[in-house]
């Protein structure tokens, strides 16, 4: 009988173990960590439009509110967790660039941008997407039973008549309240700028940790009135509550959500993928679906319930202002009104 060479039955299982998990080894999504604080129900569809193109590439999330979302990439700049920063505010980012976290990179695509949305220096360390507007929401139907003017400016806001039904975002958690905050300051000057904001305490219910929430609240008739966002208020709205968005005469305050690379990342080369996606043609389409102002320019359309012309009436940000004072608005604020703010969750 002729002998045959016969691999044993368990170094065969063996084998074909190995090479299954090789071949699995290869085909793995790489798994990137992106700090966001993007709205909570888009983040899904946005890690599934960015899959399209990048199927290998995993998004974790890592959400919450600008402000927390800021100090907690400040507090991890010696060991830093995420790879990439996908939809915070452009201050925020500044921020970090200044204290050397963020990783110089140009994205595919990024010169097509409207130029008011990137960082001008070579290569950018920063990228915008979509600019969220301040704006008041009032419940009409709380407003009648309280016997509430509709405001049309902020200013309006300090009349007695609003006392204790007013409710905004905390600057120091969320973006949406520092945009309000830095803002006032640039239209009305430093001293009428926090003389305004006395003024407002005083009527002020409460404030919240969420930019969205006190649009929230008033589409529910929890507040007559919320200082919140555009976005979030044609969201409500588009939901049915009855909730009309008030743009304020003397100019409304705005920032971008922007993206930027986090320093140190050991998935650089899938970061830049998401960097570059995140400056496409495809993404700026994406967020327009919720976002009337987008950077790339042409591509935004009218989106329902959402304050005509809105463009002409954002303010000349100076994001530099913003950016370089941050940590002395912020303690000026806390210093004089927390004694409101909402408990922490």
């Amino acid at each position: 009988m002729t002998r045959k060479n016969i691999i044993p039955q368990s170094v065969s299982t063996l084998f074909g173990a190995a090479l299954l998990t090789f071949g699995m080894a290869s085909y793995a999504a790489t798994e990137l960590t992106v700090y966001t604080a993007i709205e909570a129900d888009d983040l899904k569809r946005y890690a599934e439009e960015f899959n399209k193109v990048n199927p290998d590439i995993e998004v974790k999330w890592v959400r919450d509110s600008t402000g927390i979302v800021t100090a907690k990439l400040l507090a991890e700049k010696e060991n830093p967790q995420a790879d990439i920063v996908w939809g915070l505010a452009a201050t925020s980012l500044m921020l970090l660039k200044s204290e050397g976290m963020t990783e110089g990179y140009t994205p595919v695509g990024a010169d097509k941008l409207d130029k008011k949305f990137v960082d001008s220096d070579s290569p950018m360390h920063w990228t915008g997407m979509d600019a969220w507007v301040a704006a008041i929401c009032v419940n009409t139907i709380e407003a009648e039973k309280n016997n509430l003017p509709m405001p049309t400016s902020w200013k309006d806001l300090l009349k007695p008549e609003y006392k204790g039904h007013i409710v905004m975002p905390n600057p120091n958690s969320s973006g949406t309240g520092f945009l309000d905050v830095s803002s006032w300051l640039q239209l009305f000057g430093e001293d009428e700028g926090w003389k305004f904001m006395d003024g407002l305490h005083e009527n002020i219910a409460w404030y919240t940790h969420s930019g969205s929430k006190p649009c929230r609240q008033a589409g529910a008739g929890e507040a007559p009135i919320g200082v919140s966002f555009a976005y979030r208020g044609a969201k409500v709205k588009a939901k049915g509550a009855p909730v009309e968005i008030i743009i304020p005469s003397e100019g409304a305050g705005w920032d971008m959500e922007a993206t930027a690379i986090i320093k140190g990342t050991k998935n650089l080369d899938a970061a830049k993928k998401l960097a570059d996606f995140a400056v496409s043609k495809q993404a700026n389409t994406m967020y327009n679906t919720v976002y009337a102002v987008v950077a790339y320019p042409g591509v935004a359309q009218p989106v329902e319930f959402y304050p005509e012309n809105i463009g002409d009436k954002m303010i000349n940000n100076d994001f530099e202002f913003s950016a370089n004072n941050r940590d002395r608005i912020l303690k000026e604020w806390q210093r004089r009104y927390d004694s409101k703010s909402e408990p922490k969750s």
